[in-house]
């Protein structure tokens, strides 16, 4: 398997060697991944671009996950779109909506004269960017799921599984002069849609979207989670929670210690090996036992790839390579070994257990363990929100009141769904 550490040697190799040819057929990829991760996207291009000599895939960076879809409508709009753009998750019903703006994946792949199975990819998954009949929509490319993070040296290895047991920890890490037991980060997905789907109970009407544009947020009426809420509100007096920011801003109050726990995406598996100087592990949700016996799943983050209208036949099979190339055993299996996200595909994850990556990084297949627990129910496959970008921003605003002591959590999450509806309304008049 070529390491994603070589592939820009094997560009430079390949093209000192190449003899004279045609011009490749360039195909544009937006896409939001800073930092590391971004320095791996232009590694995966350029292992893509060593593997062929056809196309030429250049990557862009277009800022967090919103700007680079809000300057993908733009470009659009403007007649100047890339072939492909990574948009997240929660954009999903966005894109959907977009009539004329963008080209599925089935109809590219089905087009192109490379064999292609929509089932290879992980059910967990692909279900979450298909049509009611199974017809996929959007590459899955980075895909996720939120864990908790641990701190082994401050924590032990009895890893609390339920809510109380966490809040049980924070007593004893207080009583041995440890202030902070847990923080946590893009709080909407962590502690509202996960949580729900977790328990098996809806964050909104018509199986969270899924059926139909005419649903309505109900994650407000579920008292449970309103009383946890309240309850790590309240032991800020304590010290037992911290809240860092609404994305991955928290990061730092784990990664220096100052926090023994942090929930969060396992996609942040690269970061904390960097930075962490302390035995870390990751483990599955906590269970609030006043709601449920047993977890149900997790659902995913991350984002998907986005074919646009607007491009020669020609390039769309530069297209249709590029995704067969991202989906291959080999690219995911390094893919998720090196960044955290789950693999996309069975072989990749086959091949990750063949090659004994779990066996020597125990807990690694956690994300993955969460969201085959079990098979999703209309409440826990996944959310298909319009606006809801907007509708996440919303509940921050409302949980910051909260964790500033000016809301109660029951108010606050009243007011979200509330708010929520509203910008559901707007997006159904703008489709019907």
């Amino acid at each position: 398997m070529m390491r994603l550490s070589m592939m820009l040697a094997t560009t430079a190799l390949a093209a000192a060697f190449a003899s004279p040819a045609a011009a490749k057929t360039t195909v544009t990829w937006w896409h939001a991944m800073g930092g590391a991760l971004g320095e791996k996207v232009e590694a995966l291009a350029a292992g893509f671009n060593a593997s062929q000599d056809a196309y030429e895939v250049v990557p862009v960076y277009k800022g967090n996950y919103t700007e680079t879809m809000t300057a993908a409508i733009a470009a659009f709009r403007a007649g100047e779109q890339p072939h492909v753009v990574q948009v997240f998750e929660v954009g999903t019903a966005t894109m959907m909506s977009a009539e004329g703006a963008i080209r599925p994946v089935y109809e590219i792949m089905e087009a192109s004269d490379i064999a292609w199975d929509p089932d290879a990819y992980l059910p967990a998954v692909k279900s979450y960017y298909t049509t009611t009949d199974g017809r996929m929509l959007s590459l899955p490319f980075n895909s996720s799921s939120p864990v908790l993070w641990v701190n082994h040296d401050l924590v032990g290895q009895a890893v609390p599984k339920t809510w109380d047991q966490v809040f049980a920890l924070a007593e004893k890490l207080q009583a041995n002069g440890h202030e902070c037991a847990i923080s946590f980060g893009w709080q909407s997905w962590v502690m509202i849609e996960n949580y729900l789907a977790w328990h098996d109970k809806p964050i909104g009407t018509h199986e969270n979207g899924f059926a139909s544009t005419d649903t309505e947020l109900v994650f407000d009426q579920t008292p449970e989670l309103a009383a946890l809420l309240q309850r790590i509100a309240d032991s800020q007096a304590d010290g037992t929670f911290k809240y860092g920011g609404r994305r991955g801003d928290s990061l730092p109050l784990f990664t220096s210690g100052e926090c023994a726990m942090w929930m969060n995406s396992s996609a942040y598996y690269a970061g904390i090996s960097e930075q962490a100087e302390f035995e870390f592990g990751q483990s599955f949700l906590p269970l609030d036992t006043s709601l449920a016996d047993a977890p149900q799943n997790s659902i995913i983050g991350g984002a998907t790839l986005w074919a646009l209208e607007g491009h020669e036949d020609a390039e769309y099979e530069g297209v249709a390579a590029l995704f067969a190339y991202l989906s291959s055993a080999e690219v995911q299996a390094e893919w998720h070994q090196s960044t955290g996200y789950v693999p996309i595909t069975t072989a990749a994850y086959e091949l990750s257990k063949d090659q004994g990556f779990y066996d020597q990084n125990p807990g690694t297949d956690t994300a993955i363990q969460q969201l085959s627990l079990n098979a999703p129910t209309a409440n826990s496959k996944g959310l298909r929100f319009g606006n809801f970008v907007q509708i996440r921003d919303i509940i921050n605003e409302e949980l910051e009141q909260v964790w500033a002591g000016d809301k109660t959590a029951e108010q606050a999450l009243a007011d979200a769904a509330r708010r929520g509806n509203d910008l559901l309304r707007e997006f159904q008049a703008t489709v019907n």
